[in-house]
């Protein structure tokens, strides 16, 4: 079956109803629904067709299609669901009139109205019939795309919505509810960022982010939260928690945290910007500041605060590990307070490069055991603990690697 044979079908039975209509202006609709949104020939027919009608207030020449459960929808699919929108948020495109988050008893799915479909605009908190829709997918997750097609009715719905907690080493791209611990809070990497860090609970560990939005406010780090409806997005392979669209709540209680990597050897490099560094003072910002004081978001900065961190490599003979080691384990390793590294740096010739030395000399070269959450190929660290050194590990070393180069 062709596009052009449906055309035709479709124009028949208008015009033998005595009404006229715009032959190109159906190709037009039918191409858009097949080539852009991917909807089988038969599917846009009959899509079509219902619009028609209800253009030309004909009875529906359909059966009103079953109703589907958020969860178990599949991409491709063309289908009719019932759903709560429980949130919204800002349009990436102009291209796109609203977006959000459309949650039933089941489960929950992102949505998208595209700005052609000219829909009524959805309002959180209200129940909705959502007509043939198309589920595709977006970063890896299923997404219902609302279309010029697609018909939306506001429904009378008072069924409470539970969502279900998700472990962390169970989540998946898409939506999801979790109860975790603030695990750390890292210093932001745009100046539209009003947060990040790190959540978990007992499973697992992951990246969160909170945007600048009215009404969001900063999660507190060590407290317990209960989060709904967060965004799960994968990036380079790894998922994080978008919270744009999420409703947190501080929780009683307390959860251990999964301990995370663990990992052995020598610290043999310190990068650039470990030791005594300078932040940037401005509100959810945090970056780390020049030597001339400059931030590359808010520019020159008078009243900065100073920071202890270690930026290394860690070296167990085998592999290499990018390890970053905050104020607290800092000031025990080299056995200096941040108040002292910060009389040390402004009193020293040498400046701020004394206490790197300082801090180089009290690590370079020690074997050390650490313990943490790794993202993005780097331990972040929050047990460190100085080990004697083996000489029976150093000639199993030097016996392989006798053994390699032969």
């Amino acid at each position: 079956m062709e596009v052009a044979d449906v055309v035709e079908r479709i124009s028949g039975k208008m015009e033998a109803k005595g009404i006229a209509v715009d032959r190109s202006r159906i190709e037009s609709k039918i191409r858009r629904l097949v080539e852009e949104f991917g909807v089988q020939l038969a599917e846009a027919e009959r899509t079509v067709m219902n619009e028609l009608a209800r253009e030309h207030s004909l009875p529906s020449p359909g059966t009103r299609a079953q109703e589907r459960e958020i969860q178990g929808l599949a991409v491709g699919e063309w289908v009719t669901v019932q759903g709560k929108v429980v949130a919204l948020t800002s349009p990436r495109t102009p291209a796109i009139a609203q977006a959000g988050i459309l949650a039933d008893p089941s489960g929950a799915i992102r949505f998208t109205v595209w700005a052609k479909a000219k829909a009524q605009p959805l309002s959180v908190g209200k129940w909705y019939r959502i007509e043939s829709a198309v589920v595709d997918e977006f970063r890896s997750a299923e997404q219902l795309k609302i279309h010029s097609g697609t018909t939306i009715s506001e429904v009378e719905n008072e069924t409470s919505l539970i969502p279900k907690m998700i472990p962390v080493r169970d989540l998946r791209p898409g939506v999801g509810s979790v109860r975790v611990k603030v695990v750390q809070e890292w210093e932001s990497s745009h100046e539209r960022m009003l947060q990040a860090g790190l959540l978990g609970d007992e499973t697992g560990t992951i990246k969160f982010t909170i945007w600048r939005e009215e009404g969001k406010e900063k999660l507190i780090p060590g407290a317990v939260y209960a989060i709904y409806y967060a965004l799960v997005d994968e990036f380079n392979g790894r998922l994080q928690l978008n919270l744009s669209t999420a409703v947190y709540l501080p929780e009683e209680g307390e959860i251990r945290v999964a301990e995370g990597e663990a990992a052995r050897g020598v610290i043999v490099h310190l990068a650039p910007g470990s030791g005594l560094i300078k932040r940037c003072p401005v509100e959810g910002c945090n970056r780390v500041l020049s030597r001339q004081n400059y931030c590359p978001v808010h520019e020159i900065q008078k009243d900065f605060r100073y920071d202890l961190r270690i930026k290394g490599v860690l070296d167990d003979g085998i592999r290499t590990r990018n390890i970053l080691v905050q104020r607290d384990i800092v000031e025990t390793l080299s056995g200096m307070k941040l108040e002292e590294a910060v009389a040390l740096g402004e009193s020293s010739p040498l400046g701020m490069d004394e206490v790197f030395y300082r801090i180089r000399d009290a690590v370079l070269g020690r074997y050390f055991q650490v313990r943490g959450s790794e993202f993005d190929g780097r331990i972040l660290v929050k047990e460190c603990q100085k080990i004697a050194f083996d000489p029976g590990d150093l000639a199993a070393l030097l016996n392989r690697a006798g053994g390699e180069a032969q």
